[in-house]
């Protein structure tokens, strides 16, 4: 499950990379494209502003086929404040902004990544990752509404990333 997680992280920061190259983040002192995963990162008390945030929340896995399938539920969190140049007044027009880019990166041929498995590639350690048997796929996205949380305005996009376990894998 980790390895399909990690390869639909990389598929989208690469996809939104390429979408949008302005989009970025400084973490940890490192310039890198607005993505982040919650559960790689350490814990912080607000949502970080113009940036997508992956988190994990659900996963169930049918075992009736010759490979389990396993689905996971990927919420992606974003929010921003507007423009200070324009007083925040176009933060709405700034998350629809994000809400294409999204839509663009998720609906981009093709619909699948290769599994691949980063385990080895952790750490700067050089290595290259590896590639595995099957591929992780996804659905659309389901897009919550926009909610107003003082001057930010947030927003809660739903996707369903789909996977074979492999014999071995965890």
């Amino acid at each position: 499950m980790q390895n399909a997680r990690d390869t639909f992280y990389v598929m989208l920061r690469d996809r939104l990379a390429a979408i949008s190259p302005a989009r970025t983040m400084v973490l940890r002192g490192v310039t890198r494209p607005g993505v982040l995963v919650e559960e790689n990162e350490l814990a912080s008390a607000a949502m970080p502003v113009n940036v997508f945030c992956l988190q994990w929340a659900g996963l169930s896995v049918d075992t009736q086929g010759a490979l389990p399938l396993v689905t996971m539920v990927c919420e992606i969190r974003y929010a921003t404040d507007g423009d200070s140049g324009n007083g925040g007044m176009d933060r709405g027009r700034l998350l629809s902004g994000m809400d294409a880019e999204l839509v663009a990166a998720l609906g981009a041929v093709p619909h699948h990544a290769m599994k691949m498995n980063y385990v080895g590639a952790a750490g700067g350690s050089g290595l290259a990752p590896v590639a595995m048997a099957t591929n992780v796929f996804w659905n659309d996205a389901t897009f919550g509404a926009a909610v107003a949380n003082g001057e930010r305005v947030e927003r809660v996009a739903t996707v369903e990333v789909f996977s074979y376990q492999e014999a071995g894998e965890l």
